[in-house]
């Protein structure tokens, strides 16, 4: 089932009283509500499964929290929880889950420990992987290719690295973040300047 919010913008009678009482206005509520899927998902493609495919920012590595958009999450995440799992991490809850990193189809890793987490990030337009411990394991960079999808059958997530960051070669410096690629064009920038 389909999850989406239900704006209550219209008071009922008892909430238009109990406004006037406390001298307060109605406040307009969102709930989370499951609906029938009028054009369900496809089903999963069993040699391709990777719904969600991105490319981690230097800021998702180095906290170890990958950010999802809120669309990444209703769509490829929340449409196969229970309305209830989806609630939990809707009120600001850390829902524990299982990562399993198949890299290396032959031996699949799983994580599950403190660090390995779904919450809701800092507005509603961002869900956050907490997945600090597969950083540290895969060594991953920003700017490396991953894929990610929810699998029904074991409850949990399923991560694979596809590519590594290919070092900047234009310049030949090496750069693998923003921050390096600015301050190389800014020594660049500096030493013309001389010349």
């Amino acid at each position: 089932m389909r999850k989406t919010f239900f704006f209550n913008i219209i008071p009922s009678k008892a909430e238009e009283d109990a406004a006037k009482a406390t001298n307060t206005q109605f406040q307009a509520t969102q709930v989370l509500v499951e609906i029938r899927d009028l054009y369900p998902p496809p089903p999963p493609d069993p040699a391709n499964p990777w719904v969600i495919r991105k490319r981690p920012t230097a800021s998702d590595v180095m906290t170890g929290r990958l950010m999802l958009s809120y669309i990444e999450t209703f769509e490829h995440i929340f449409r196969h929880w229970s309305l209830d799992m989806a609630n939990y991490v809707l009120f600001g809850n850390k829902a524990p889950v299982f990562v399993w990193d198949l890299t290396e189809e032959n031996n699949p890793l799983s994580y599950r420990n403190e660090s390995v987490f779904f919450e809701r990030g800092a507005s509603e337009e961002f869900y956050v992987l907490g997945w600090m411990d597969l950083v540290r394991n895969r060594a991953i960079n920003g700017g490396d290719e991953i894929g990610l999808y929810w699998d029904r059958g074991s409850a949990s997530f399923h991560f694979k690295l596809f590519h590594r960051q290919v070092p900047n070669k234009f310049f030949g410096n090496g750069c693998n973040t923003i921050s390096d690629d600015m301050r190389f064009s800014e020594e660049c920038t500096a030493a013309l300047r001389t010349v």
